[in-house]
């Protein structure tokens, strides 16, 4: 990231939930300085809740000054309310985009957070037609943000990589429909990495009818996230799951954020979605979708070496528990639907 945005020779576009202003951060800020006094014209898209301590800080003005624009994700209803709502969970721009050139784009889980660097993340490099999917989606959310007049969509023609979208609306969310359809279509296994796990009943139905058609349906979450409530609700899915015949894994090393599919050696999709009901309802998110068989047997890779840092939860085990310990997610069915 920090190379090709060195050499970019007309532009760079980040758009970012997380930007801390550590090593990583600064090192990044400086090379788009430096771009930006060189004629390049950079830009910055932050939401104004993941990338809170810039929020009317002088670091903003400051990269203002030095020749970046930046605009803020930070409205409750974008384009309808113009009321700042840094606290909330919900219509966030969750997305992870850096696009140079036109040429060269990323995606994927990171964060521009220097306590984060040894959380298990998941990015992808990409070059060719799909690059401008993702600068044509950059600049449909910046419009959003500045209030101006959206841009057309555009799309790819290669089919092999898309770039697409999950917009807090009904019938607009295009990657949650993908992502079910797809496991609706499997055959032979889906295999799912995400750092939250609390799906919707539709999402959950879908991957138990899965595993009952004898597809190898297997899941990889942390033992322990940083949401605590997140991970109660994961759980409050375990028996439902287990008596279907998914296989659920407990990441036990670093943090594990990588947001991933891979079904049939011959999908995947790859992004900032995760699998609980905030990104798949009520964030702006994006994903890389494909049918490369070599990318998806890339990521299906990553998935059997995170396989060996976890340990397989087993129904009669789950459900011999003290039933003090189930309390907990018992409550949680209470509100999952908004975590």
């Amino acid at each position: 990231m920090l190379h090709d945005c060195a050499h970019a020779e007309k532009s760079i576009v980040l758009e970012q939930f997380i930007f801390v202003n550590d090593d990583f951060g600064q090192k990044l800020i400086n090379i788009c300085a430096e771009r930006a006094a060189a004629g390049v014209r950079v830009r910055f898209l932050w939401d104004a809740a993941g990338s809170f301590t810039f929020w009317g800080s002088n670091i903003a003005r400051d990269l203002r000054k030095r020749g970046i624009e930046l605009q803020f994700w930070k409205t409750l209803v974008p384009g309808y309310f113009k009321v700042p709502n840094i606290r909330s969970w919900y219509l966030r721009n969750h997305r992870r985009t850096l696009v140079i050139d036109d040429k060269v784009g990323y995606t994927g889980s990171i964060c521009v957070d220097e306590h984060l660097k040894n959380w298990r993340d998941t990015n992808v490099r990409l070059e060719g037609p799909v690059v401008r999917e993702m600068s044509n989606a950059y600049e449909r959310m910046w419009a959003r943000a500045s209030s101006f007049r959206l841009p057309p969509k555009r799309y790819s023609r290669n089919g092999e990589f898309r770039y697409i979208t999950n917009f807090p609306a009904p019938g607009r969310r295009h990657i949650y429909r993908t992502v079910v359809e797809a496991i609706r279509g499997a055959r032979e296994c889906v295999y799912m990495t995400t750092p939250y796990f609390v799906p919707t009943h539709r999402l959950a139905r879908t991957i138990a009818s899965a595993a009952k058609r004898g597809v190898d349906v297997r899941l990889i979450i942390p033992e322990r996230s940083d949401y605590y409530a997140v991970d109660l609700g994961a759980r409050a899915f375990f028996k439902m799951l287990l008596e279907a015949g998914v296989r659920i894994f407990l990441y036990s090393g670093n943090m594990i954020h990588s947001k991933s599919v891979a079904i049939d050696g011959t999908w995947a999709t790859i992004g900032s979605m995760n699998m609980d009901s905030a990104s798949l309802l009520y964030n702006f998110e994006a994903n890389i979708v494909t049918t490369n068989d070599a990318f998806t047997r890339k990521l299906t890779a990553h998935f059997m070496a995170d396989l060996e840092e976890t340990k397989e939860v087993f129904l009669k085990e789950w459900q011999s528990r003290f039933f003090l310990e189930k309390i907990p997610e018992i409550l949680i069915r209470l509100v999952r639907k908004f975590l």
